[in-house]
Parts: C-alpha cells; sequence; structure tokens
C-alpha cells in the first residue's frame, strides 16, 4: 500500500467510533480519532449543568446494552477505571391506582409484580433468557444467516409485532404497562412493527445482567475506551470538527460515526446518484426534551420499590403511553407524556455532594420541536412522587435544537440516529449488501444509523471496522465475541 499519515482515521468519538478504532488498532494498523468538542464520547458525557458538584449525564445514563454488549466485554475496561453499580431494582413502572410493576435481576420477583401475569411473564422471560446468549450477535449485527436459525427465528416471533399487539396478550395493567413502558424506548408509535423487540431485549438484558450506572457518570465508559485506545497505540485528537474530506490526514479508510445526513454534505460528492438518494430520504424520528435536576432530597415517591428504582418509567397504563407516544409522532404535544427517569445518585454518590441527589430525564417531542416541556415533565414527576417540585435547587433542560448543537448526531432531537422501524431495522442507512460500506471505496459509515442502531453497544462501530478491514486490508477479524 502506499504510504499514508494513517492506515485509517475515525471521525467522531461515540462509542461507536471508539469501537470501530479499537477494533482497527487491534489488527495492527494506526489509526487516528477526530473529534469535534473538547472530550470524547458523543452521549457518553458527563457534566455539572446545575449546580457545582452535581454530575449529570447529558445523554445516555443507565446502560444495559453497554453492560451486555458482546464488544465490550472483549476488552479490559475495568482496567481503565470502568465500574458498574447495579440497582436493587433495576426499573419500575408506577401506576394511578394499584402496584408498580418492577424489574428485578430475578424472573420469579419480577412475576410476582405482574399480578395474574405471573406464570405468563415468567415463562417468556426464561425463554429470552434463555435464548439471548445463542442469538445475541446476530441480533446485535447486520442482517445475515444467523448461527443459531431456530431460536432466531423464535425470538423473532415475539419481537416482530407491534407493541401494542404484544403488551395486549397480557392481562394485568401490570403486565401490560411493563411491556409499553420497555417498548416506548423505541422512540416510535407502539403500533408500529419490531417496537416489542427493543422492550424484550432491555427485559432480558434486566434479567441476564441488569441495567447499571457507570460509577462517576456516563462520561466513564468514553474514558475507559479512550484510555484502552491509547494504551494499544491509538490516538486522539479533540477539538477538530470535520466539515470537509480535505480536512483529514492521508488515510486507506475513513470512519464516519455520524448520520447520513452529516456524511453528505462532508462526503456527498463522492458518493453514486444512487446512494446520495439512498441518504438523502434517510428518515429520522421523534426528539427528546431533557431536564436534570439537583435535588435536596430524594424524588419521594408514593411507593418504596420506585425510590429504590435506578430507572422509571411513568406513563402510567399502555393506553395512556400507547396514545401519547402517538401524539407526539404525529407532531403534537401530549400534556402527559411518557417520561424515562434516571435516580443516579440512589447508587453513586459522587454524582453529587453529601446528602443531595440528581436525576435525569426526558419525554418524547415532535421532531425539532423547540417547546418548553418543563412543567409537563415535572407534573408527571409529581403525578408519583407528590413533593418532588419542592425537592429541586436547581434545573437544566435541552430542547430539540440544544441536543443537535451538543451532539450534531442529533438531528432534530433523534438521539437514536433516525427512526429504528420495520423500513430501517437492518437497512439503515441504505439497502446494500454492506450497509457500512459507502459507494465510495474506503469511507464507512459506523454511527447508529447502522444496524443494530441505537444505544451504548458498540456494536455498529466494530461490525463497521471489521468489513473495513476485510475490504481495504485484507484482514479477517476473528475476535470471539462475548455475549
Amino acid at each position: 500500500m502506499t504510504k499514508r499519515d494513517f492506515d485509517a482515521v475515525v471521525v467522531g468519538s461515540g462509542p461507536n467510533g471508539l469501537a470501530a478504532a479499537i477494533t482497527l488498532q487491534e489488527a495492527g494498523l494506526s489509526v487516528l480519532v477526530v473529534e469535534g468538542k473538547s472530550m470524547i464520547g458523543g452521549g457518553l458525557r458527563t457534566q455539572e449543568l446545575t449546580l457545582p458538584g452535581f454530575k449529570h449525564d447529558i445523554c445516555s445514563a443507565i446502560h444495559p446494552l453497554a453492560a451486555g454488549s458482546p464488544f465490550f466485554n472483549t476488552l479490559p475496561l475495568e482496567k481503565f477505571g470502568l465500574e458498574y453499580v447495579y440497582p436493587e431494582v433495576a426499573a419500575a413502572h408506577p401506576f394511578d391506582q394499584g402496584n408498580p410493576a418492577v424489574l428485578y435481576h430475578s424472573i420469579e420477583k419480577t412475576a410476582e409484580t405482574l399480578a395474574e401475569d405471573q406464570e405468563r411473564y415468567a415463562t417468556m422471560a426464561r425463554f429470552l433468557t434463555k435464548v439471548w446468549p445463542k442469538i445475541a450477535v446476530d441480533t446485535l449485527g447486520p442482517l445475515g444467516f444467523p448461527s443459531h436459525p431456530f431460536d432466531f427465528a423464535r425470538f423473532g416471533l415475539h419481537a416482530l409485532p407491534p407493541a401494542t399487539w404484544f403488551s395486549g396478550l397480557f392481562k394485568s395493567q401490570q403486565g401490560r404497562g411493563l411491556l409499553a413502558g420497555m417498548a416506548a424506548h423505541a422512540i416510535q408509535p407502539l403500533s408500529n412493527w419490531t417496537t416489542s423487540a427493543i422492550g424484550l431485549v432491555l427485559l432480558t438484558a434486566g434479567h441476564l445482567r441488569g441495567w447499571p450506572i457507570p460509577k462517576g457518570g456516563s462520561a466513564s465508559i468514553a474514558k475507559a475506551l479512550g484510555a484502552y485506545f491509547e494504551s494499544i497505540g491509538g490516538k486522539i485528537q479533540t477539538n477538530f470538527y470535520v466539515t470537509s474530506l480535505k480536512q483529514l490526514p492521508s488515510s486507506h479508510a475513513v470512519l464516519f460515526d455520524i448520520t447520513p445526513k452529516q456524511l453528505l454534505k462532508i462526503a456527498g460528492h463522492e458518493f453514486s446518484s444512487l446512494y446520495r438518494n439512498q441518504l438523502s430520504r434517510y428518515r429520522y424520528g421523534m426528539g427528546v426534551f431533557k431536564v436534570d435536576w439537583a435535588l435536596d432530597e430524594p424524588i419521594p415517591f408514593k411507593n418504596a420499590e420506585c425510590r429504590k428504582a435506578g430507572t422509571l418509567h411513568l406513563g402510567n397504563t399502555l393506553e395512556e403511553i400507547t396514545y401519547t407516544e402517538k401524539l407526539s409522532s404525529e407532531g403534537k404535544h401530549p400534556d402527559n407524556p411518557f417520561v424515562l427517569l434516571a435516580q443516579q445518585s440512589q447508587y453513586d454518590a459522587s454524582r453529587a455532594p453529601e446528602g443531595k441527589h440528581t436525576a435525569w430525564g426526558y419525554c418524547h417531542v415532535p421532531h425539532g420541536s423547540t417547546l418548553d416541556r418543563t412543567a409537563v415533565i415535572e407534573n408527571q414527576i409529581e403525578r408519583f412522587a407528590p413533593g418532588f417540585k419542592d425537592r429541586i435547587l436547581a434545573r437544566h433542560t435541552f430542547n430539540t435544537a440544544e441536543m443537535e448543537a451538543y451532539n450534531p448526531n442529533y438531528i432534530g432531537g433523534d438521539i437514536n440516529g433516525g427512526i429504528l422501524d420495520i423500513g430501517q431495522l437492518f437497512t439503515r442507512p441504505a439497502l446494500r449488501l454492506s450497509p457500512y460500506r459507502t459507494s465510495r471505496k474506503g469511507l464507512y459509515i459506523c454511527s447508529s444509523s447502522t444496524p443494530p442502531g441505537g444505544g451504548v453497544h458498540g456494536m455498529c462501530g466494530y461490525h463497521a471496522a471489521k468489513r473495513a478491514l476485510a475490504d481495504v486490508f485484507k484482514i479477517k477479524e476473528n475476535r470471539k465475541l462475548v455475549p
């Protein structure tokens, strides 16, 4: 090969960019990561947004997919400072009336919170936890022939239907609500096909590995990934915002941890008209409005298990969540939106001064909405935790425009890198033999706009790097992934 400044350059240092860079560097290449911000991490950053001493996760907060990532589990990240804390209660889903649904590590203990759905849920969860280790690698990757086709097909029968249909198989308020709250992580109407998938994956992760909190903040994951990358010879340059290919040092391959909209701006002139057209039609989904709070006491949830939960799903019944998510997807702003809430300081004392606490939460909003949703989010929390507002010392908010300014990958506030519906599940960002290749030799996309999509797991970056190694460097990546 002709001599270049680097063998490969990775643009963007989110979890996928870092995963791609590590994969390439471990293969013996020289790799540079360039990051537009002053610190690495993408959605993995933690800052004092409200008051001194209160550490808030900017985007991702709770990490079931990171702890269970088949790629991250091959790396010695604990040697570089990454430590997970596991809440006693992974997630809780309260209701206006009756006991909450509660996700514990134990299947049986979880089932006991689901009224008449106990045996139905336990049977489903036992099946999922049995097959997931066999199908995780195939599920968290590009479309291909699975290594365990029968188990993969059985999982698909559960995962492909709309969450409204799958949740409807359960009879109790608790069972239906638990599944709806899990599926709402998909950030799309629950009537869409495949919305059951994300809910089932999250439930399974809760029973297998839990829903952990990175000690010190989500930035701890990025710091560990970055430190390991540098320890094996990789280089990172921050404050390097890329708007043109001409800015980059010479290399044999460039991998972009960005979404199609930015990729077109940077390299669109290098692509075929067909590929440009495909990228231009790529669809983004709903945005989020996010609030971080500094609190003088823990959130006073009416239910004790809710006070112990690392994560709360605040949306009441299946019917209410379905209705409000549908409204948001139609460009409307419901008065009682589904709220995803995290209580990191309950289990990580480093997040706030002694005796104080933090909280993190968001609701889904129409794509690009800049309407202030602080009041409706706080009302929804107050609904299940009377007195919450009296605990607030300070708050910080992000609307969709501010989210995108913070991280350009969050187009219109979409934190998933594009809607993850049936039309963009395995074909994101374009219908190609390999979704990671662009039409220009040597240029690849490795962001959450590729399979398997959003979440902190690094699998998009790993698969993109594996493709680039084979195409450009004729290197076969033989890593034994650990589901």
